[in-house]
């Protein structure tokens, strides 16, 4: 590589995953935290600082800011975007990173949770990684690399072009989004305030992995309402709602697919929280398939098994509501491959080679592209998410900040 951005790399990142940003799936806001915005103001100062233009903080919590061209009227405007919450589903406050400088091919300990190792046997990827700059935490939190690596690498790259005027570049509109990780990331204003032709985000693992297929996502929320009554006088009257929250579960078919028995192209249906009591209770699950058949198959499955159970208790009241939250990225992108071509040419421009699979999960570009402007994901090294084992190198980092860069070169090639 042509450019040396691992102490920026290694400072942007340690610097953002220090600040807690976690979204709230329970919260109808927009953010749905409020300390995301903590993210979002240092973005903007840092945005300013290095000399972008336009930079604003929309009123659904997204910053936009713009980096003139230097190519000329013509060239199309690219648009690169990654996101500053990080995952609901473990703790992330008092994050500590920790850099394990020149892994050295053995087992990474954590400082503040000795009885945690990673190492190649549990995370394979690792293996591969000898004499690179290892991030994780300090083993009580996440680290928040995703998608705050994706926030460093963009910044990285756009920080380079600002100081590099002579690389000729279109417009480049960068986007940091709030509420990717509870599928709510794109405002169905940000393609309009964008702008921009096609959209590359900065949110994806391997080095290499060029990711243009998603799953279709659905959120459900089933209530359940129970007769509620002091226990002491109970019989014949209690209906407990927990007990019927629990039923539901036990319904669903054990031939289900969930998470932990599904991989490659399988779907699966997750329930991911159960709070309430005796009187009320609600579960909320996730739904996830490649296809859009087999998600509504999945979402028919759960309201036959709510009103199934309903059936079995008639003085409860049960209900389904299913959200939809994102489509496959692909059912768009391949009627029209140009942006995704680009991207295997760029990664092969700096000698990486390219591949696509699909996400197991999904981006800020599923959304999007379905909204109308074309986006695949593109790697930032980052492993084993939303959970005390994660990590990154600092290396892989870089290649991504090349990659960027590359991008925003052939884009606005003749």
């Amino acid at each position: 590589m042509s450019h040396d951005f691992q102490d920026e790399l290694t400072s942007r990142l340690i610097r953002y995953c220090k600040i807690d940003s976690q979204s709230d799936a329970d919260s109808q806001s927009s953010p749905s935290t409020d300390i995301q915005l903590d993210m979002q103001h240092l973005l903007m100062s840092e945005l300013k600082e290095i000399g972008a233009q336009g930079v604003t903080l929309t009123p659904y919590g997204t910053v936009l800011a713009t980096l003139p061209s230097t190519a000329g009227s013509d060239a199309p405007t690219l648009a690169l975007l990654a996101h500053v919450d990080t995952a609901p589903q473990f703790n992330a406050t008092g994050v500590k990173p920790v850099v394990h400088k020149s892994y050295n091919g053995g087992d990474i300990s954590f400082p503040d949770a000795p009885e945690l190792t990673l190492s190649p046997a549990n995370s394979s990827y690792l293996g591969t990684k000898q004499g690179h700059d290892i991030i994780t935490a300090s083993g009580t939190t996440l680290l928040g690399a995703d998608d705050k690596a994706g926030v460093a690498i963009v910044m990285t790259a756009a920080r380079h072009l600002l100081a590099n005027p002579e690389i000729k570049h279109g417009k480049i509109r960068l986007a940091f989004t709030p509420d990717e990780e509870i599928g709510r990331g794109v405002h169905p204003d940000l393609p309009r305030d964008l702008a921009a032709d096609f959209a590359y985000t900065f949110d994806g693992g391997e080095v290499g992995n060029i990711e243009y297929e998603s799953f279709s996502a659905d959120g459900a929320k089933v209530h359940v309402t129970g007769v509620s009554i002091h226990p002491g006088t109970a019989k014949g009257t209690l209906v407990n709602a927990l007990h019927l929250a629990a039923k539901v579960l036990m319904t669903l078919p054990q031939t289900t697919l969930t998470p932990d028995t599904s991989d490659n192209r399988d779907g699966f249906i997750m329930a991911t929280d159960l709070v309430g009591n005796a009187a009320e209770a609600t579960l909320t699950f996730i739904l996830r398939d490649f296809e859009r058949d087999g998600l509504a198959a999945k979402g028919a499955l759960l309201q036959s098994v709510v009103e199934t159970v309903q059936l079995t208790e008639p003085r409860a009241t049960l209900t389904c509501e299913i959200t939809p939250q994102y489509r496959n990225m692909r059912y768009w992108l391949e009627k029209d491959m140009t942006p995704v071509t680009l991207a295997q040419d760029a990664a092969r421009a700096i000698g990486v080679t390219p591949r696509s699979a699909p996400i197991r999960g999904g981006t800020d570009g599923s959304r999007l592209t379905e909204l109308g402007l074309p986006c695949p994901n593109i790697f930032t090294g980052m492993q084993e998410l939303h959970g005390p084992l994660e990590w990154i190198s600092v290396q892989d980092m870089a290649i991504a900040t090349e990659m960027a860069l590359k991008l925003a070169e052939l884009a606005a090639a003749p």
